[in-house]
């Protein structure tokens, strides 16, 4: 049988030595490595969606297996880092002075701000670590941050009930109330932002590998901004500073969260308003900007 570029030659079984010709269709080929178009694009992640629940699923029940305690440091490094938060700034630095049930307060600040570093942080590695699948299949990029943060998502869950669980026996107590029946709503947000984050944390990394080496700065700039230990308000009373500071969406995050779970009231319009605005623009353009670098990722 001999080969011809577009076509086939092959002896048909009725007249031994001649050929026909069989034409191949060549319409359907595509470039290898080319970024395709957008809603190809989605249409090839939404194919790729059960690899990507699997991958998630099975990487987030192996995180920590190298250790002796395994998963109990997906609550323990929280919980070790309130202890350490309370004993500075709590009991030394009295920045717990005037902040209402300051041990829930401390606990909402840190369970939940560790989600969003997390994310910010994980994305950053996430493009160097899947570094072999990228290189060995052609499939969508952005399947590989978007099974990080799904992760993210699922290791959330233990955190979560840690936290609800030491809220509620630690004095004073704080009780399920309807105000908590809002919390998913504030907690999805939280999590549309972790995975704009992932998206744009996983290009900017990989087109400058030195960022790795900032982010930890910023994400520690970004924990002392949000009022993770002590409330902003004590420190800050210029109005126009504070206004800029209730821009920041992890620190609408914790505000909203400790009205809603800690003290029963309806938190503010304007940080529901910053925090709906963060979730959605910060998924919808980091996946396009993750999209735009696609034909960089496979390359040496």
């Amino acid at each position: 049988m001999r080969r011809h570029r577009g076509t086939t030659l092959s002896p048909p079984p009725d007249e031994p030595g001649a050929v026909v010709v069989e034409r191949v269709d060549v319409s359907r080929l595509q470039p290898v490595g080319r970024r395709p178009p957008l809603g190809s694009y989605v249409a090839q992640l939404w194919q790729r969606r059960y690899f990507i629940w699997a991958d998630s699923r099975a990487r987030a029940l192996s995180e920590n297996r190298n250790t002796i305690l395994g998963r109990f440091w997906l609550v323990g490094k929280p919980l070790l880092d309130g202890l350490t938060f309370f004993v500075v700034f709590g009991l030394l630095l009295k920045a717990s002075r005037g902040v209402e049930n300051y041990i829930g307060f401390l606990l909402i600040g840190v369970f939940m701000f560790s989600s969003s570093s997390a994310a910010l942080t994980g994305g950053a590695a996430v493009m160097s670590s899947g570094r072999n699948l990228i290189r060995a299949f052609a499939f969508p990029r952005a399947a590989v941050p978007l099974a990080f943060a799904v992760r993210e998502t699922l290791s959330m869950v233990p955190r979560l009930l840690t936290m609800f669980a030491l809220i509620m026996l630690i004095p004073p107590h704080a009780l399920p109330t309807r105000a908590w029946l809002l919390f998913p709503v504030v907690l999805l947000l939280q999590l549309m932002l972790n995975t704009g984050l992932v998206l744009y944390a996983a290009r900017f990394t990989f087109a400058v590998p030195d960022l790795r080496l900032v982010l930890g700065f910023f994400t520690r700039l970004w924990m002392y901004g949000s009022g993770v230990m002590y409330s902003i308000e004590r420190f800050v009373s210029h109005p126009t500073v504070m206004q800029v500071l209730e821009l920041n969406p992890a620190y609408c995050v914790l505000e909203i969260s400790r009205d809603l779970l800690l003290y029963d009231t309806m938190p503010a319009a304007s940080l529901w308003l910053t925090l709906v605005a963060w979730a959605v623009a910060t998924p919808v353009l980091g996946f396009l900007y993750f999209w735009q670098g696609e034909e960089e990722y496979g390359r040496e």
